[in-house]
């Protein structure tokens, strides 16, 4: 592991001070999060992360592989392809960027504005913060999510809960929406049903199910900072 350049050290003995060294530059953690739903191919990551440059792109990620949070690798066969994928330490990371997924919540309090983005990937990493054990008590489901034209795993089981991006094997329902529809049901601005019988998004499988995720993985509600 290499020590960050002198130039964008905080200069400070501290274990926080450190860890922003290696993780606080713009752009650091939204790629660890894309890559903890899985490997990526620098294309995949380009695409996951709208107003990156290639070349600001290509500059996180060499930072990240010299502070030994991510590394390259080459898929097993048939794919074969090249990724990033995150180490061991890069791992580590889930529960801070969980996290701060959890406290940034408190701001995001209205409808997305028409000029920023909605990654796919952002929500379906949130689901493991505002999953909802007590609700998930004795039940194992797996869902597949599309939205768009990504494709995610959910399974919950036992009161945890695991996402990824790929098919799942054998879901017990296949949910199919855009994003934006998406988080409306997570944010409790859209019900279920409703959507449904709108044409919002297309379901395979038991809509009770339906109504489970949302139940299980529906953000609670608190009011934002000067809110009542």
């Amino acid at each position: 592991m290499r020590a960050p350049a002198a130039r964008r050290s905080y200069r400070q003995y501290c274990a926080i001070a450190y860890g922003l060294d290696f993780i606080g530059e713009r752009w650091a953690l939204l790629i660890v999060r894309e890559l903890l739903l899985g490997p990526k191919r620098f294309k995949d990551l380009f695409e996951a992360l709208p107003g990156i440059a290639s070349n600001l792109l290509t500059q996180r990620l060499r930072d990240l592989e010299l502070a030994g949070v991510v590394e390259r690798a080459v898929l097993p066969p048939p794919a074969g392809i090249a990724v990033y994928k995150l180490t061991s330490l890069g791992e580590e990371l889930e529960p801070v960027v969980r996290a701060i997924s959890r406290w940034g919540s408190h701001f995001v309090t209205r409808e997305p504005r028409k000029d920023e983005s909605i990654p796919p990937n952002a929500y379906m990493f949130a689901l493991r913060s505002t999953f909802r054990p007590e609700e998930a008590a004795g039940l194992a489901r797996t869902f597949e999510v599309q939205l768009g034209e990504r494709v995610f795993g959910v399974h919950i089981e036992e009161g945890r809960c695991t996402t990824w991006e790929g098919l799942p094997d054998n879901p017990d329902i296949s949910i199919t929406t855009d994003v934006r529809t998406f988080s409306g049901l997570l944010w409790h601005r859209l019900k279920p049903r409703q959507s449904l019988a709108r044409g919002k998004l297309v379901i395979s499988g038991d809509p009770a199910d339906l109504d489970l995720f949302v139940r299980v993985f529906t953000h609670r509600l608190s009011a934002g900072p000067g809110q009542t």
